[in-house]
């Protein structure tokens, strides 16, 4: 049997790839189907549904096709009880790094993110 932090941490590692390879089955995985998607560095604040979210990914040309070096890291992870955790992410995606807050919760006996917040971080000097 693994632990709560094992099974957030497997999470957040599937997360990561989806972001990767812009892969959205992953991506469903890894979001609950009600999550929400939400950073105030774009005007106005950025809002999406886990509905919206997935075809914007899907669209994107992947990092991994451009041949980009994975910079994914696990900050911290808090796991506040049986059914919540929260971590704290940063990856970067060509020339922007992103913070990100994951908000996760255990339901029907699984561990997905229910809330993402972000935080861009331009870096335009920054190659793949």
């Amino acid at each position: 049997m693994t632990t709560a932090f094992e099974d957030v941490t497997k999470v957040l590692n599937v997360y990561f790839d989806a972001l990767h390879y812009c892969d959205t089955e992953k991506l469903q995985r890894a979001f609950h189907p009600r999550a929400i998607y939400a950073t105030t560095d774009e005007t106005p604040m950025l809002y999406r549904t886990m509905d919206v979210y997935f075809p914007v990914v899907a669209a994107r040309q992947s990092p991994a096709s451009r041949g980009e070096t994975r910079r994914d890291f696990i900050d911290s992870i808090e796991i506040a009880g049986e059914n919540t955790a929260r971590a704290r992410v940063r990856c970067a995606i060509g020339n922007r790094d992103f913070v990100d807050f994951l908000t996760l919760v255990r339901d029907e006996g699984r561990w997905q993110i229910i809330s993402k917040v972000f935080q861009i971080i331009e870096n335009p000097e920054k190659e793949n």
